[in-house]
């Protein structure tokens, strides 16, 4: 006799089975990876590489979408409130750190990194740079504190508000007693053409974004914000080594799914992710970049990410940051 359990038993095997399936098949569709910050970026860049080879390897088209803003926290909500099938992810950097902790220290966060996203993988180790323009008179980051203890008149750029080069540019003003005015910008190419033009002083970001007008002596970097040198510039000192232990900052962009993603899904994003690090193509271009590939695992990423959150968030209660 069929019964209503049996046909209540019936249906929860057909389920299990169908989402057991898609598991198996994925990806059955095209795959979108969120970039929230506008095209040209160092993140973006990032994300374009990897996307042409996951296209590749997982035989769907894997695209690009910028979605900037808020200091990169728009991007990152509409992956936090997409289904959590594996076809809507994110591609973020450091500042996904400063951002989010801003927003909780404002009561306005509409997420939270632990909660919300799923860490994947690292995609890239990028170092972080302090930078001033060519005409500026400083060769290092000790010369620029005291260039800017004798003037009030001196601006210093970032990605916006939020990001990680304002944190560090507060951290800074604070532990050198320098008068600074923030000028925040949507995303690290304007920053550099503002610095071109003499604009901007001072400012930073990750090293890609810079490192060809490095080359070129429009720019000149003044600290590494990383635990140690920049493979690319070696003669240029860390934060650290020049008495700033507290603007030591680990540049990585990586890839987050959203929260409750199965991990079988989960697993496989992982290894292609990982695969494509490891490419010759990929890795080449990324060490011309200026960065070491990724590939870590999940749990290696998820370690880092949180350090960074343990370590950013008491900064910026005490500095009392903004996201507008």
């Amino acid at each position: 006799m069929i019964t209503r359990r049996s046909l209540v038993a019936a249906a929860l095997t057909l389920t299990g089975v169908r989402a057991a399936t898609a598991q198996e098949i994925y990806p059955s569709r095209p795959i979108r990876i969120i970039v929230p910050f506008p095209a040209g970026g160092t993140t973006d860049l990032l994300a374009r590489l990897y996307a042409q080879r996951l296209t590749e390897t997982l035989g769907q088209s894997v695209v690009v979408e910028n979605r900037g803003g808020g200091g990169g926290s728009i991007g990152a909500d509409v992956v936090a409130k997409a289904a959590p099938d594996g076809y809507t992810l994110l591609f973020h950097n450091l500042t996904f750190c400063t951002t989010t902790a801003a927003l909780e220290f404002q009561g306005r966060a509409p997420h939270a990194i632990e909660r919300d996203f799923a860490p994947i993988s690292m995609g890239a180790n990028v170092p972080m740079m302090l930078l001033v323009n060519a005409q500026v008179p400083a060769q290092n980051l000790a010369e620029f504190v005291a260039l800017a203890r004798t003037r009030t008149d001196m601006f210093y750029g970032s990605t916006g508000p939020g990001s990680t080069i304002n944190l560090v540019g507060e951290i800074l003003k604070r532990d050198a007693r320098i008068s600074l005015e923030h000028v925040p910008f949507r995303g690290a190419a304007p920053l550099v053409q503002e610095m071109l033009a003499g604009r901007i002083q001072f400012g930073g970001d990750q090293l890609s974004s810079s490192l060809g007008h490095i080359r070129g002596g429009t720019l000149r970097p003044i600290a590494t914000l990383a635990a140690q040198r920049a493979s690319a510039l070696p003669d240029v000192p860390t934060a650290r080594e020049q008495g700033f232990p507290n603007i030591e900052l680990l540049g990585w962009n990586g890839f987050f799914a959203p929260a409750r993603t199965p991990a079988p899904i989960l697993a496989k994003l992982q290894q292609e992710i990982a695969a494509a690090a490891r490419h010759p193509a990929v890795a080449s271009r990324i060490a011309e970049l200026g960065a070491v590939p990724g590939g870590d695992t999940a749990e290696e990423f998820g370690a880092n990410v949180r350090a960074q959150l343990a370590q950013v968030r008491p900064l910026v209660t005490e500095l009392r940051m903004q996201v507008e």
